[in-house]
């Protein structure tokens, strides 16, 4: 990949850096040596020359830890950390800051109640079980989390996931007519099933804590975390036309579920319910334009208005009066327990099956609530702790799973109305539990009559945000037509396949996009800047001077297995280099009185880690120039990577004095060398001549020396 800018030839520039004398003939003459790795370590190095045996610094590293810890200071740190409320509530304006917590957290609790029922049957359990979700993970994230305006509970997208498992773990019976007994029987299996999947969920999370793994939040990058919540909703709006329209049909799981639910609808569409569809668009009607109300009105309304609420409300009383539930055979909620469940310890003999969907769970929980958490407290100006999210969600799922809860995870829409209504803090929680543990023990028997389209509604109307994110798009592609392809493939794989799936699929083709771009890197030339000591690449101006016989080549990226075949052709390429019969000679040039490349200098700043590979094909590269007569030069190697390059053996083939601190040490030197052997004269006066003809013909620069 050779460049065909033009350059200019210019003179020799020996302008004075600030290296280390390395002499006192040098001090007294004030000629300073050009700064390679060995000088600077000697004058700049620290005082250990060493490193000690790997046993040693990890015991001397959990030594030190351990002391560290056992202190009064340390303890209270690492309590501080543990607790994130205790690093702001010491200094809470109470006066300031308590009424907009208060009636941000009974606003979100207000809608956890309909809408935790709602995600209740996108997960395949009763509605109550939604209630227990809304309480106890929202408890438990309030005293452990560190998202400040961060609402945790049902998700739909986690519910939908979670939905499918228990689905297929515990399946419905071959043709559906089951008794009242039968039907509670089955419900306690899919209940169990889905505490189990919260569960394990929690403690891989734990797990994924201890080996401090929150690092991997970095790996779902925003495009595939919007395709992913995006293509969701679909699968939320299509699995929810069953309760809209009242048909009986079971849910489709697995792939193209959403075709075959399509399908099933189609099929089944003469035997809608009126009825139900009629509350379904009553309730659609209300919902939407209130959604809409909220979002254009925002800074107008002191709090937003629950729609959610009235619609239950409103929806209650009608079918109470209508006695719609025996008239018109609508199918309602039914009575909700009241108070709270019996604690209930997961079965483990279903433990490989519940493992293989409370992975993706875990890895969803933790990839939206950290991704939610980081818009927040970057809008208001304070950080978030990955490994602290993983603890205080794991905690949360593990610990709630144990009162039947399923899992959760942040809230899109709630944790917008917490911040549209004025909440600061975790405090928020304590207020939303307080709501829902009121319905809990006393305003349960009023959602009896609530017919379950009026869920189905809310379930839609909950997904406007994520639909809305398909606005993005446009600005996009405009943006980074790569990130628009991750975007577009993520998509189609959750819609298409399942969510979990199409998560994988979509993670996995985000990490090959990184390894294509660097596979499409090109190997820089560069060239100095008249009267100055920058090195810039020489496509970007016609302007830059090249000294002949010295060229300067920048590679910036790493070096490893996957680019190490394009790094040998390109500079085999640029220094004009081929092999016969394993010896490695230089290509003559056609032109007369050419000259081939005499120094070169690698500038290795750009290379941020090598592999073995990698590090041998670079051991490789000085192997050929030292056949071929070429002095190699490295500039700029950061300590992971000359490390790496030295246990190879480049030290075998290239000396210390080879290895430079900067650029322009490394072209000093290499000034030097060609005075010694062409004479001022000759290297000061040189001029390049080019020929693009040539140029793309052969592949490689050519360069005519015209000594005058």
């Amino acid at each position: 990949m050779t460049e065909s800018s033009s350059t200019v030839s210019c003179p020799v520039l020996r302008e004075e850096l600030d290296p280390v004398t390395s002499s006192e003939s040098e001090a007294v003459s004030g000629v300073l040596s050009p700064l390679t790795e060995a000088l600077f370590q000697r004058h700049f190095g620290g005082a250990e020359r060493g490193l000690d045996p790997l046993p040693d610094r990890l015991l001397r590293g959990f030594r030190d830890k351990l002391f560290r810890t056992c202190s009064r200071r340390e303890a209270w740190r690492l309590l501080r950390a543990r607790f994130p409320p205790l690093t702001w509530l010491p200094w809470y304006p109470w006066r300031t800051w308590l009424l907009g917590d208060a009636v941000a957290g009974v606003t979100v609790g207000v809608v956890h109640v309909p809408q935790g029922m709602a995600f209740a049957l996108l997960t395949s359990v009763p509605p109550v079980f939604g209630l227990y979700t809304s309480f106890f993970p929202v408890l438990i994230y309030t005293f452990l989390g560190t998202g400040r305006h961060l609402s945790t509970g049902t998700f739909a997208v986690l519910s939908l996931m979670t939905g499918s498992a228990v689905e297929s773990l515990v399946p419905e019976p071959p043709g559906g007519n089951l008794s009242s007994t039968e039907r509670m029987q089955l419900d306690l299996q899919r209940v169990g099933a889905a505490a189990a999947v919260a569960f394990w969920s929690g403690a891989l999370m734990l797990g994924m804590f201890a080996l401090q793994l929150g690092f991997l939040s970095t790996f779902l990058s925003e495009p595939v975390v919007k395709a992913l919540t995006s293509g969701a909703a679909v699968h939320v709006l299509v699995s929810q036309l069953q309760s809209l329209l009242g048909l009986p049909f079971p849910r489709q799981i697995g792939y193209f579920a959403v075709f075959k639910t399509l399908a099933a609808v189609l099929t089944a569409l003469p035997q809608s319910s009126p009825a139900e569809l009629t509350i379904s668009a009553l309730s659609l009607a209300l919902l939407v334009p209130v959604k809409e109300l909220n979002v254009r009105f925002r800074e107008r309304l002191p709090t937003p208005i629950p729609g959610e609420v009235f619609m239950v409300l409103l929806a209650s009383l009608l079918c109470f009066t209508s006695s719609l539930d025996t008239r018109y055979n609508v199918q309602i909620v039914g009575s909700l327990p009241v108070g709270f469940p019996q604690l209930l310890i997961p079965s483990l003999s279903t433990l490989p099956l519940v493992l293989a969907y409370s992975l993706p769970i875990a890895l969803v929980t933790f990839a939206i609530s950290v991704s939610l958490a980081s818009i927040y407290a970057d809008k208001h100006n304070y950080t978030i702790n990955p490994n602290q999210e993983l603890l205080a969600h794991g905690i949360s799922n593990l610990i709630s799973s144990l009162f039947s809860c399923f899992p959760n995870s942040a809230s899109l829409a709630t944790t917008s109305l917490l911040v549209d209504a004025g909440g600061h803090t975790q405090l928020t929680g304590l207020f939303s539990c307080a709501v829902v543990l009121s319905v809990l023990l006393w305003l349960g028997p009023l959602f009896y009559y609530l017919p379950k389209a009026v869920l189905a509604s809310i379930n839609i109307s909950s997904m406007r945000q994520m639909f809305f994110q398909m606005q993005e798009l446009p600005q996009l592609w405009q943006i980074s037509k790569t990130d628009f392809a991750v975007w577009l493939v993520t998509w189609v794989a959750v819609v298409t396949l399942s969510v979990d799936l199409g998560l994988a699929v979509g993670v996995i083709f985000s990490m090959m996009t990184i390894v294509c771009r660097t596979q499409r890197i090109q190997c820089l030339v560069l060239g100095q800047v008249k009267g100055r000591e920058l090195f810039c690449p020489v496509r970007e101006s016609s302007k830059l001077c090249q000294v002949p016989g010295l060229r300067i080549f920048r590679y910036p990226a790493p070096l490893y297995f996957g680019t190490r075949g394009r790094f040998r052709q390109t500079m085999e390429q640029l220094l004009g280099l081929e092999r016969q019969d394993e010896e490695i000679i230089k290509i003559p040039l056609p032109l007369p009185g050419a000259e081939l490349v005499q120094v070169v200098i690698l500038d290795c700043s750009g290379i941020i880690f090598v592999d073995v590979a990698g590090a041998r094909e670079l051991v490789q590269l000085a192997s050929q120039c030292s056949a071929a007569r070429i002095h190699l030069l490295l500039a700029q190697c950061n300590a992971p990577v000359l490390g790496t390059l030295t246990r190879a053996g480049l030290l075998d083939i290239l000396t210390p004095e080879q290895l430079f601190v900067s650029v322009q040490d490394a072209a000093a030197h290499a000034l030097e060398s060609l005075v010694k052997v062409w004479g001022k004269e000759g290297v000061g006066g040189g001029k390049i001549m080019r020929s693009e003809d040539s140029l793309r013909d052969n592949g490689f620069r050519k360069r005519k020396l015209d000594n005058g």
